[in-house]
């Protein structure tokens, strides 16, 4: 079963229903020619005359990935009517700057295991991952110029920027016992929503841009707010799946936050609600380093209410996402932004 939300005199109702055992399907058959020239693009923009920028660039990129962000530049544009290819290079855009902060991601981690496969620093070392990604933030913005827009330049600008802000502030955070519910609810926003935010805002923007009267302030602003919820109902539920999830579905490994000593929301949560020894035992994991407790952690986060906490604050985050689609015009597009939600909060089960 997934969680579901209806719309009820402007509240937002959540509900369970079933949804298709491959809901994603339907939504890449809608933007099946869009996404085609995004994955065509892709790979024509990574040239570059060093063999190895191509080779770490082809290597993340074609790594896997449901490649959500770009699908809600398609999905968002279209939603407002946009006529032409400007979010195809946008798309492709959103991908460069998300492969790069990967690459920055896990060097500052030490990952070794993304998407069930080698990190490419695990592969190639951290150097030569950290350039790949400068490589690709700047090709990002070569395309950005060729848009010519300077709204989108703005947005996608300010998300680098507080993106990397994000990263700094997590790091600060390591092993901070002491991290609150709200410190910890702004790095996520930085570091993993605004990029999503960036995504559905720019894809209003193109298409806010062809209208004579300037397009729909209210709907610009909803897709902006729906992007901002969906992030951070999407980081909130990998926190989520980090000490309730399989290692084989998600392609990483369970209690990778706990070997980083990061604290992520139901560790905040289980240090605020848990018995005085349960507490005792997490700090010292953390300090630790080591997953190696992560079956007593994990037990831990289950059994004080942090893990149902942390999925409550996801479902929410979700709900608040679909309650802006109410200011879109209906139409299939609007319906498969709903269904990505859904799905996405499909994963809490």
């Amino acid at each position: 079963m997934a969680f579901m939300t209806a719309s009820t005199g402007g509240s937002v109702v959540a509900q369970s229903r079933a949804i298709p055992d491959n809901p994603l399907t339907d939504i890449y058959r809608l933007v099946a020619e869009d996404f085609d020239q995004v994955n065509t693009l892709i790979p024509q923009r990574l040239t570059s005359d060093v063999a190895l920028v191509e080779e770490i660039g082809q290597y993340i990129v074609e790594s896997g990935g449901k490649r959500l962000r770009p699908m809600l530049v398609l999905l968002s544009s279209q939603a407002l009517g946009f006529k032409g290819d400007a979010h195809i290079s946008l798309a492709a855009i959103i991908e460069f700057l998300h492969t790069a902060t990967l690459l920055h991601d896990d060097v500052v981690d030490s990952s070794a295991l993304r998407r069930g496969r080698a990190t490419a620093n695990d592969k190639w070392g951290n150097a030569p991952s950290v350039l790949v990604g400068d490589f690709l933030y700047s090709r990002a913005f070569q395309l950005m110029v060729e848009l010519a827009n300077l709204d989108v330049m703005a947005v996608l600008a300010r998300a680098t920027n507080t993106i990397a802000e994000g990263e700094v502030m997590q790091l600060a955070n390591i092993g901070n016992c002491e991290m609150s519910e709200h410190d910890y609810r702004e790095v996520i926003r930085c570091k993993t929503a605004l990029l999503f935010e960036a995504a559905s805002h720019t894809g209003a923007l193109i298409a806010a841009k062809q209208s004579p009267t300037g397009g729909d302030d209210e709907a610009v602003a909803a897709l902006r707010q729906y992007g901002l919820h969906f992030g951070m109902a999407y980081q909130l539920i990998d926190d989520w799946l980090d000490y309730a999830g399989d290692p084989a579905v998600m392609g990483k490994n369970v209690g990778d936050d706990l070997a980083e000593g990061k604290l992520t929301l139901p560790l905040i949560q289980a240090l605020n609600t848990a018995p005085q020894e349960d507490r005792a035992f997490i700090r010292e994991a953390i300090n630790a380093r080591s997953c190696s407790s992560i079956e007593k952690i994990s037990d831990i986060v289950r059994t004080c209410g942090a893990l149902d906490y942390t999925r409550q604050a996801a479902v929410a985050e979700g709900e608040h996402a679909i309650a802006q689609l109410n200011a879109l015009p209906d139409g299939t597009y609007r319906q498969a932004l709903h269904t990505l939600t859904d799905y996405s909060l499909s994963r809490l089960n």
